[in-house]
């Protein structure tokens, strides 16, 4: 699954370098680094992603592999075997840090075999691959795809969190990580809730290794997170040691080509091309974004009573997804709502191409679980947001977009149960108040921002070309070449 490399664009920085890419499991892990891998590409540069594949790999991602694989012609991808963990009881995060350890033995074995490998470019959770860089001489920087706010609070908690109860026990008590806003426990990393468990302990451990590679890449822009920048720069983050260099080189989004991979037009953006512009309300909340069906109940019918247009990608609840990996809508939503709202609105089951709606002009705000590629695909193209947070860092998220950046309300209740009031509330104040229009505003200068951060002389290509400067000083393995 090789091909070559692209022309050298701007920003190549002399000499074509070749970088090795390390997602750990998962299509939201790759997907970024995909995008990564292309914005290198474009520059010049080689480009190759090593995909762990163990026995016990979802189907799901292995399907999404081979479509990522044959959309991007130029990448170069290699699944590399490893053992599933030999631990089948544990929690998916211990399982995912015990494949990934036990596929270093095979990623030395990709690193030798190529003529060059100039860096290593690394997921947030594949840092037990430090110790093969270390070994071969490659200097090894982390990729973090989420926000800077985010970096800045998981390189401190190794730190901060030994000194507190376990943030299940906090509830709505703040945490309070040095150079950040307060956020509330329960909004904190939903898989650290319990201060004991196997999965805080290995996240514990994945962040305190951070600091030792040479810099971070962060998805995100100056402009939108000066706070974090801030933090990491002055070192309140990482007590005691080093804080690595931060590059903030994003936006870097799916541009959403129209027809996708197929070349087919999704029925709903050929639904959405017969709406009024601004008009229509898109919810959808990632590939893990399922809701109980009482909840989705209340979100019908807020949607209804709003009397707004809207665009909702429904899922099985999480209790029937094995027995319904297809939603029975009729049954789920209430009687008659399908009915009653064809026309402006229209329910999709399971999967929508979202960076192509984001981008579609009739679009007028996005319900969204704020994971931080559908934030940014939001602000590019400068759409509202209402958060819904649902698991991983995205209640994290959630703090900075609405109370940082100013980017996006909330959806209030979504720890427990939003009621179908507050999704009727929530729509009408996007889409109908001055608060709204305010809110659409600060989404114009930002996605104006971040368009200015992406062109020749802009913050994130000048500190992508610092980033290549401070490699070309590193040691690379055997200067680039094999010895």
């Amino acid at each position: 699954m090789e091909a070559g490399v692209e022309a050298p664009g701007r920003g190549s920085m002399g000499k074509k370098k070749t970088f090795v890419l390390y997602p750990s499991l998962g299509v939201g892990h790759l997907i970024p680094m995909v995008e990564l891998a292309k914005h290198l590409l474009r520059r010049g540069h080689g480009a190759l992603i090593a995909v762990v594949d163990p026995p016990d790999a979802d189907p799901a991602s292995a399907a999404a592999v081979a479509r990522l694989a044959a959309a991007n012609p130029a990448i170069a991808f290699r699944l590399l075997p490893a053992p599933a963990s030999p631990d089948a009881g544990a929690h998916p995060v211990k399982r995912s840090h015990d494949t990934l350890a036990l596929a270093n033995p095979a990623l030395r074995d990709l690193l030798h075999s190529l003529p060059a490998v100039h860096a290593l470019l690394l997921d947030m959770f594949c840092v037990d691959a430090l110790d093969v860089a270390a070994e071969l001489g490659v200097p090894a920087y982390f990729f973090f795809a989420s926000a800077a706010g985010d970096l800045a609070v998981f390189l401190n908690l190794p730190y901060l969190y030994p000194t507190l109860p376990s943030f299940r026990e906090m509830g709505r008590t703040l945490v309070r990580c040095p150079g950040m806003p307060p956020i509330r426990a329960l909004d904190m990393v939903i898989t650290m809730q319990d201060k004991e468990s196997d999965q805080t302990k290995v996240r514990l451990y994945q962040f305190k290794r951070i600091p030792e590679g040479s810099g971070v890449l962060v998805n995100s822009f100056d402009w939108l997170e000066p706070r974090a920048l801030k933090a990491l720069r002055d070192g309140v983050c990482v007590p005691g040691r080093p804080t690595p260099r931060v590059y903030c080189i994003g936006p870097l989004v799916n541009n959403g080509r129209k027809g996708g991979e197929s070349g087919e037009t999704h029925e709903c953006l050929a639904w959405l091309d017969t709406q009024p512009e601004r008009s229509v309300v898109f919810l959808c909340f990632g590939s893990k974004g399922a809701f109980s069906a009482a909840q989705l109940q209340e979100i019908a019918r807020g949607l209804e009573s709003s009397g707004h247009r809207f665009l909702w990608a429904v899922r099985s609840p999480p209790e029937e997804g094995d027995r319904y990996p297809e939603p029975d809508l009729e049954r789920l939503l209430p009687a008659g709502f399908l009915e009653r709202t064809k026309g402006r609105g229209m329910v999709v089951k399971n999967w929508v191409p979202q960076a192509e709606v984001v981008q579609h002009e009739a679009v007028g705000a996005f319900v969204t679980h704020c994971g931080w590629n559908s934030a940014l695909e939001a602000i590019m193209s400068g759409l509202p947001m209402i958060c819904w947070p649902l698991y991983a860092e995205q209640g994290m998220n959630k703090v900075f977009m609405v109370e940082e950046m100013k980017i996006a309300v909330e959806m209030q209740g979504y720890e427990e149960l939003v009621s179908a009031e507050e999704v009727e509330a929530k729509v009408r104040l996007v889409m109908e108040t001055e608060e709204g229009k305010v809110l659409r505003e600060r989404l114009a200068v930002a996605r104006e921002k971040a368009l200015e951060a992406t062109k020749e002389g802009g913050s994130s290509e000048v500190a992508l070309a610092e980033f290549l400067r401070d490699l070309e000083k590193k040691s690379s393995y055997g200067g680039g070449e094999r010895p």
